[in-house]
């Protein structure tokens, strides 16, 4: 069965609110030298059958529930074929 992982990020120039308090707090907790924080988040998905229906059937998921197209992109990996 493949595993596919969908990686989920803001798009450049989009606020990413939790980035954002992190960053916050890591210059309060005195980590001065890190600039810029970025959030992402993680899905994997063992599905039954062929590896390009599979990758298909996540790419899917990923463009109708995972992601706000307007806000976010995603990206799809093989992690087990």
């Amino acid at each position: 069965m493949p595993v596919i992982r969908v990686d989920v990020e803001y798009l450049p120039g989009v606020e990413d609110p939790e980035a954002i308090t992190i960053l916050k707090n890591l210059k309060i907790l005195g980590y001065d030298t890190i600039t810029e924080t970025r959030t992402a988040k993680s899905y994997e998905f063992r599905i039954e059958g062929k590896l390009e229906e599979a990758r298909s059937t996540v790419d899917e998921i990923a463009s109708k529930i995972l992601t706000n197209p307007v806000i976010q992109k995603y990206s799809l990996q093989v992690v087990d074929p």
